[in-house]
This record gives C-alpha cells, sequence and structure tokens, in this order.
C-alpha cells in the first residue's frame, strides 16, 4: 500500500515539473523528501521506470524526457487514441449513455481552460487541458484506451513542460475544443474523431 502512495506521489511531482528531465533522483534524496523508508522508493523508481518516466544510469536514476523523434512519434499515437474515445464518446451520447450532467461539467472546464490560458498561467493550463482531453476519454467507456491515453500524457508532459511558452493560438485552440464537445454533443462520431486527431496533431506542430 505505501509503495502504490510513494509510487503516485513521486509521478505527480515529476508531471508537475518538481524534478525536470535529466535531474537524479536518488533513494535517499527521494525518501528524504517524501519522509519513508528507501524500500517504497526503490519500488516505485521500478514503476517508473516501466513508465518510461526515469531511466536507470547505474546511480540512480534520471528523469527521462523523450527525444524529438519520439515525440512525435508519442504524438501520432496521441492523435489516433483521442480520434477513437472521441469517436466513442459521440456514440455512447447518440445512445443516450451520456448523463447531461458530464456534458455540462465538459463545457464549464472548457471555459475555465479559455480564461486560465488568457491569463497566462501555463502550468494551470496544462492541468486543466489534460482533464479537458480526459474528461472526454471517460465519456468513452474504454478504460484500456484511457489508461493508455494517462501514461502518455505523462511522458508528453514531461518532455514539453520546459519549452512551455504562451499559445500563438489560444483562439484556435478554444474553437477546436467548442467544435469538439459539439460533434459530441451531436453524436457525430465522424466528426469528432477528426477533430480529435487534427487538434493532438496541430498540438505536436507547436513542438516542431
Amino acid at each position: 500500500m505505501q509503495g502504490d502512495v510513494v509510487y503516485r506521489q513521486l509521478r505527480d511531482l515529476i508531471v508537475a515539473g518538481r524534478y525536470m528531465p535529466g535531474e537524479r533522483l536518488t533513494e535517499l534524496s527521494v525518501s528524504a523528501a517524501l519522509e519513508v523508508s528507501r524500500t517504497p522508493v526503490r519500488e516505485a523508481l521500478r514503476r517508473l521506470e516501466g513508465d518510461g518516466l526515469v531511466q536507470g544510469t547505474g546511480r540512480g536514476v534520471v528523469v527521462n524526457a523523450l527525444s524529438a523523434e519520439r515525440l512525435a512519434h508519442a504524438y501520432e499515437v496521441r492523435a489516433a487514441l483521442e480520434a477513437l474515445t472521441a469517436e466513442l464518446a459521440a456514440d455512447r451520447q447518440r445512445a443516450g449513455r451520456v448523463p447531461p450532467a458530464d456534458l455540462a461539467d465538459l463545457e464549464r472546464h472548457a471555459l475555465l481552460l479559455e480564461e486560465v490560458t488568457a491569463a497566462g498561467d501555463l502550468d494551470r493550463a496544462v492541468a486543466l487541458n489534460r482533464e479537458f482531453h480526459r474528461g472526454i476519454a471517460e465519456l468513452a467507456g474504454n478504460p484500456i484506451a484511457l489508461e493508455a491515453l494517462d501514461r502518455l500524457w505523462d511522458r508528453i508532459i514531461v518532455s514539453t513542460r520546459a519549452s512551455l511558452t504562451a499559445p500563438d493560438r489560444p483562439e484556435t485552440v478554444a474553437g477546436e475544443h467548442r467544435r469538439l464537445l459539439r460533434a459530441i454533443v451531436d453524436g457525430d462520431r465522424t466528426l469528432a474523431g477528426r477533430i480529435a486527431g487534427e487538434h493532438a496533431r496541430a498540438t505536436s506542430a507547436t513542438f516542431n
């Protein structure tokens, strides 16, 4: 149980940017920071290495970032998975299986994301953007796709956080989010999938 808690804490710290790519983590330093023994830290570091978030170096591990080539590949997979989850969400909406309250929450979330982005709070915008897309994946009702996206998002965020800048197309991004939600509300799987895939690929282009 403690191993799971330490794993989640350390993963969250890495994704939040507390530990940046290239930074060395040792069992001793992490156990001191989290005020736990070294055994659950050792287990957590092994799991994080399996997730691709850290890489062994012989003396501890370092936080791992994707190369430019692998980041491009990651975005290709993200585009495919988010197109799939958007299609599935639209299917479930058309079948009457999506609670209206869930769609209303996503719409409010999209508006908050626009406000935070306009205010220049990039770290919070990144977190809200992920939650928005995760909300769509949850509507899809496919836990395997959701799990895969969670792991992929972790690696993408760690790999791109250092190059975060205010988006040069905030209105475009906000419009894509609104059109994606509208397609899901209308139960239009083809349009929802196309918008989601194109949106992820357009985001990838900002890091090339």
